[in-house]
């Protein structure tokens, strides 16, 4: 297994010699290799065994080091930028020719944000090249929210995790570009929609894809347990798999179920809060997914702010039933 621990020093000298390294951010953990080296980048692909037309995200430490790989930072995009670096918001951009292709997918633009996680900020500093960092996770597998996550599916694979304690926000970024000159959100995340439209007005949302996508993590299929992974109403679910004498265990927003035993259920927020359910959600998934259960049943939250980013990430880990 890979050695966790917060040294800095020992994450560089990894980073240096074209290795990967787990590190923390505020979204989730992810899968950490010099963007501009086109061996480590090959290495995020097989470790994570991810297809190669699905794009990365580079991530950097301040606006200034942006330009050393993109031409433009266009007006309305700098605005979003200026509002919302360092966090969890992700650029579409143009990019400069010393970005590998691998990173890109092939297209003319690459996604860049800077996390602002304090640990990750200061190893970012210290490198004189921005960081590709897909989430640390075997592809369209749950993504990592601990330390202790990637080390026991990556852990075999990888040296060294920073650990930076559980993710605050716990969803990936949001991913924003221009199409056809009009301001898009190619994949919903952690900086909740209407902010963005606080700034920029009405934006349009992209639509996920099959392959080829344009933008990093826009795969139908993604998030998903290993075992089946069911939403609906959770009323009917739960009296539905009751009848039938199957074992299963059930995740909610806030709702209680006094007929289901403590151990199989998890309440994303007994409150209603959205963020705290976005912060748990991918954690309560790993558990309900350890568990000795035929099926994970599960219900969509209220489709406004961090819900529709929630929704966006149950839909895709879900089943048709």
């Amino acid at each position: 297994m890979a050695e966790i621990g917060k040294d800095i020093i020992k994450a560089k000298a990894i980073l240096d010699a074209g290795e990967l390294v787990g590190i923390p951010t505020e979204t989730v953990y992810g899968l950490a290799g010099n963007a501009l080296q086109a061996d480590a980048v090959a290495k995020i692909f097989e470790t994570k065994n991810r297809p190669s037309f699905d794009p990365l995200i580079l991530h950097t430490s301040c606006l200034d080091k942006v330009y050393d790989f993109v031409k433009e930072i266009p007006e309305v995009l700098k605005d979003l930028a200026e509002a919302f670096w360092p966090g969890p918001l992700t650029l579409l951009l143009p990019r400069k020719p010393n970005v590998p292709d691998l990173v890109t997918s092939g297209l003319e633009t690459v996604a860049v944000r800077i996390p602002s996680h304090p640990l990750t900020r200061s190893l970012l500093t210290s490198l004189n090249y921005p960081l590709a960092a897909p989430s640390a996770n075997p592809f369209g597998y749950i993504s990592p929210t601990q330390a202790s996550h990637v080390n026991d599916q990556l852990g075999d694979k990888i040296k060294y995790i920073l650990d930076g304690g559980f993710c605050e926000v716990g969803l990936e970024s949001t991913i924003v570009g221009l199409e056809a000159g009009e301001v898009t959100v190619y994949r919903l995340g952690g900086l909740d929609l209407t902010l963005i439209e606080d700034i920029v007005g009405p934006v349009q949302v992209m639509s996920h894809s099959s392959s080829n996508p344009k933008a990093p993590g826009l795969l139908k299929s993604h998030y998903a347990p290993s075992k089946p992974f069911i939403i609906g109403d959770i009323n009917d679910l739960v009296e539905r798999y009751h009848k039938e004498g199957l074992d299963f265990a059930v995740m909610t927003f806030k709702k209680d179920f006094y007929q289901v035993a403590e151990r199989n259920k998890i309440i994303l927020s007994p409150q209603g809060d959205m963020k705290e359910a976005a912060k748990n959600l991918f954690a309560a998934m790993r558990i309900l997914d350890s568990m000795d259960v035929s099926v994970i049943l599960s219900e969509l939250l209220p489709n406004e702010g961090l819900g529709k980013a929630i929704n966006d990430r149950l839909k895709r880990a879900s089943i048709q039933v």
